[in-house]
């Protein structure tokens, strides 16, 4: 044997390594000789070459990486933020020739050989390996900003802060890191999930030639700007994939957002799964103290406190969301493939989610178990004997090899891979480089380590006191028929502001949907067979009544809030549990549930005027407060897992100096006390305690949206709807219903408002709002279903043909004849029935409309029941459809997705014709 064979020979691909050592030599020749007299770093080379050939590939591009890599094998194991910073300004000064966002890619790359070859070499533990990779993008991220910073104030001067002294100070700016980042946890080819947030608000000095802007929109712009030098591509790739899609609201919300304005999203709508997100969470780059300043305020709405050692309930709300957001991942998973390290069954998630759901189980009272890193928690929930010191053991043992498995498939070409290959001769290469001689060796490896974890995950998840879900307890949304995951494996929505919820029920009985009690006694939950039918006993004022009487001995604001929740998630198990004994169908399901919402709607308004009493020290009699719903609140068609799309409404008139006007307390103006009183109402309704939460509440089709007012006065918004309405607001609109609080001032607005938007659509020319309705309909078809589409899956509410084209269709038609709904029936198939009569819709589209309709509600709701609340139905996921088929008498999946194509095809034809573009 030569040196050379000795070298290369006990290497997992001794061939990729001696290709290596031969493209080197043609290429370079004279630092190939010179690499031949220095065997320690021969030696490197040619093992980093035969684990990554994106890594041989680096060096055969840069060969002077070679001596930069002779240089750190004596450095330090792990390099701080600090080291790294000062690495890379060197890198920028000697590069001078290259974009700044090249010049980061590159240095990273650089650096993954240094951190590669001591993960390779097991020299430093998988802890201090994702530490060094974690602050190699605080690094990179402080350098963008920097950068960014400096052009952002060349361009539009400082942002500044005028105090109540009129003294101007700067305010702070941080990047705070979420997810695997915020642990220090990341991977080589992790995306980074970031969220932006600022001081204070204000404007720029405008000493720049661009002039003043608010620092809101500095903020923003120095955002983007950062995220476009970390996540350019180029030719040299970017440094990182940049996430944004866990900041608030999503997509939809501004890059930045400041403090309090973040505070007040995470203490009010933001959903369990968002809150849960921030566990994980730290300041990367900026001032930390912005960071620091943001957390203490959040923490208590992510750890909440409970009674003395936690409740079963707390515990059962706990570990069942996180529980539940494992269920959706795994309906991802496609059979096929190989295994993931990541999301597969005893994989590194489950290591993940036993500890964030025992800290929220725990965490609350016992400050000491709020570790974001993974390992780290592990322990301190073993201290507290919450896991075993074996179970401690093999979850160590396992994260340690899963995550050094996953790196080992990272880096071999640089993607952001999970999955082990099933093709025996490349599981054969993988395991080789995991030190295992055989394929037979490394599938008992991993078999072994995720049987290990796999118990303990079903221990802590089913053993728990309560910790099987009766429902009701609120689940990270869900989009199409899988969720969308993050690179954090965090449960995505839409991205926008929808944020759809998902059906509480998750988990799987045999053919029936997952999470209820199959065969129980109907009767018992209120209803009754008479004459071959079933008959709801339960009515909106029972309703009214039962969660009147769960909150009434309550003491505090918080008690209210979990006795309210605990009470309403039994009301809808009922529900659920009469519609699957066959009590009750589909109709009288969501008829139901509809009671059930408005009734928790003025409960919640019963709990805001107490609680405002309590706040304003003064006994507030009445609140004259109108609760107006929009979309299937409006339409009285809730369904499991709906938001609740509302406007509120307060009475000018009530609220002025008249005999039993609503008295508003001394200084304060009517604005202020009712925005107050609209911002307790969503928190009782939609904000998670240990007990969960009910609804999530959607206020953005208020007047100005996102910018207006969160409750207006009914004079305000009848010049609103007269003066400045848009024709998609006229459309979502056309299904407005008054459905609790004053109910004398929301059917004064219902009727004040429909008669404006329909008097406003019979002023407007019939091919302008045909127009403008195909327009919006096909927006919402592109960024929906279009700009996130899936290979297979159907959208059947945003797809061409998808339920959407029912809504706007009839909406349309009704504006455009003047055909509002009728107060006792507002349901789709009666008004398409009354459009048909009228004249306004023919005979062939009245049919493939109401045909279409048929299919895809039913549709829509089973996939509620079956999966969650998704737009998609998931093709891939055939024993899910399966389900699904059976609950609608059809064959099979096969079946069923061929019985939805015709009827998407005429619907979309029908709407095509009925909007004048056919």
């Amino acid at each position: 044997m030569t040196d050379l064979d000795h070298l290369t020979a006990d290497l997992p691909d001794p061939e990729s390594a001696r290709r290596f050592l031969s493209s080197l030599e043609e290429q370079h020749r004279s630092e190939s000789v010179k690499l031949k007299k220095n065997d320690g770093l021969l030696s490197d080379a040619v093992t980093l070459a035969a684990y990554s050939p994106l890594l041989a590939a680096t060096l055969l591009q840069n060969p002077e990486y070679l001596w930069w890599l002779n240089r750190k094998r004596r450095a330090p194991a792990v390099r701080t933020k600090d080291e790294l910073l000062e690495a890379l300004g060197r890198f920028v000064l000697t590069h001078s020739q290259l974009d700044l966002h090249t010049q980061l890619a590159r240095f990273r790359r650089r650096e993954l050989l240094r951190i590669f070859l001591s993960d390779i070499r097991r020299l430093t533990t998988m802890a201090e390996i994702t530490e060094d990779i974690s602050n190699l993008a605080d690094a990179i991220l402080e350098t963008a900003l920097r950068a960014a910073r400096q052009e952002m104030e060349n361009r539009f001067g400082s942002p500044q802060v005028i105090d109540q002294k009129g003294r101007k100070t700067a305010p702070e700016f941080c990047i705070v890191s979420l997810g695997k980042l915020g642990s220090r946890e990341l991977n080589y080819s992790s995306d980074i999930d970031l969220l932006f947030l600022y001081s204070s608000d204000g404007e720029t000095s405008g000493s720049a030639a661009r002039g003043t802007i608010t620092n809101r929109e500095y903020f923003v712009k120095l955002s983007e700007a950062v995220v476009q030098l970390v996540g350019k591509q180029s030719g040299e790739g970017a440094a990182y994939r940049v996430d944004m899609r866990l900041r608030p609201h999503g997509r939809v919300g501004p890059l930045a957002i400041s403090v309090d304005d973040a505070v007040r999203y995470y203490g009010g709508e933001a959903r369990d799964w968002e809150r849960q997100v921030l566990i994980r969470s730290r300041s990367s780059a900026g001032e930390p103290e912005v960071y620091k300043h943001f957390f203490e305020r959040v923490e208590d709405f992510v750890f909440v406190s409970g009674a003395e050692n936690a409740p079963p309930p707390f515990i059962r709300s706990a570990l069942e969301n996180v529980r539940r957001s494992k269920q959706l991942i795994d309906r991802e998973q496609k059979p096929g493939g190989g295994f993931n390290v990541k999301l597969g069954r005893g994989g590194i998630r489950e290591i993940e989610f036993i500890a964030q759901a025992l800290q929220l189980a725990y965490g609350g009272n016992d400050r000491w178990l709020r570790a974001p890193h993974t390992l780290i928690s592990l322990s301190r929930l073993s201290d507290r004997d919450l896991i075993t010191e074996a179970e401690l053991t093999e979850l160590f043992n396992a994260y340690e090899f899963l995550r050094h498995l996953e790196h080992v498939l990272q880096m071999e070409n640089g993607l952001q891979t999970h999955t082990v290959p099933d093709e025996s001769d490349r599981r054969a290469l993988i395991g080789r480089k995991m030190r295992c001689e055989t394929v037979k060796a490394f599938n008992a490896v991993i078999g072994a380590h995720t049987g290990n974890v796999h118990r303990i995950f079903e221990r802590v998840f089913l053993s728990e006191p309560g910790a099987v879900a009766t429902g009701g307890f609120n689940s990270p949304p869900y989009e199409g028929g899988v969720d969308t995951v993050s690179a954090d494996g965090v449960v995505l929505s839409s991205g926008s502001n929808e944020n759809q919820e998902n059906d509480p029920a998750a988990e799987a009985a045999p053919n029936s949907p997952p999470g209820l009690r199959r065969g129980a006694d109907a009767s018992s939950v209120g209803w009754s067979r008479k004459e071959g039918r079933s008959e709801a006993r339960h009515t909106r004022d029972e309703y009214l009544r039962q969660l009147h009487d769960s909150v009434a001995a309550e003491r505090d604001f918080r008690h209210r809030l979990g006795a309210f929740r605990r009470r309403w998630s039994a009301l809808l198990d009922d529900i659920k549990t009469a519609e699957l004994a066959g009590m009750i169908d589909a109709r009288q399901s969501k008829r139901t549930q509809t009671k059930l919402a408005e009734a928790s709607i003025d409960t919640a308004l019963d709990i805001t005027r107490e609680e405002l009493g309590r706040r304003y020290k003064t006994r507030i009699e009445k609140l004259p407060i109108a609760v107006i719903g929009l979309g299937k609140l409006g339409g009285a068609a809730i369904d499991y897992g709906s938001d609740l799309d509302l406007v509120l409404v307060y009475d000018d008139v009530q609220t002025s100096a008249q005999d039993g006007a609503c008295e508003i307390p001394d200084g304060t103006t009517a604005a202020e006390f009712y925005s107050r009183a609209a911002e307790i109402f969503v928190t009782t309704l939609s904000s998670m305690t240990r007990d969960g939460s009910i609804y999530r509440v959607d206020l953005r089709l208020r007047p100005y949206g996102k910018n207006g007012q969160s409750v207006i006065s009914a004079a305000a918004f009848a010049d609103y709807m007269r003066e400045t309405a848009s024709i998609w607001e006229w459309l979502a609109y056309v299904k407005i219903r008054g459905v609790a609080g004053d109910m004398e001032l929301a059917k004064n607005v219902e009727t004040d408002m429909r008669a404006i938007i329909h008097a406003r659509a019979n002023e407007t020319d019939a091919a302008e709002l045909a127009e403008d309705t195909r327009r919006v309909r096909l927006l919402l078809e592109k960024e929906k279903a279009g700009s996130r589409r899936r290979a297979k899956d159907i959208d059947i509410k945003y797809g061409a043909g998808g339920m959407l084209d029912v809504y706007f269709a009839m909406r349309f038609l009704q504006l455009r004849d003047n055909i509002p709904d009728k107060l006792d029936n507002r349901s789709t198939e009666f008004m398409l029935v009354r459009l048909r009569e009228s004249g306004s819709l023919s005979v062939a589209h009245h049919d493939a409309v109401r045909d279409a309709y048929r299919f895809l509600s039913s549709l829509d709701h089973q996939l509620r029941l079956v999966i969650g609340r998704t737009t998609r139905l998931p093709v891939a996921n055939e024993k899910a459809l399966d389900t699904i088929a059976e609950r609608m008498l059809l064959k099979d999946h096969t079946d069923l997705t061929g019985q939805l194509t015709l009827p998407r095809l005429n619907l979309r034809k029908a709407f095509d014709e009925i909007v004048g573009f056919a």
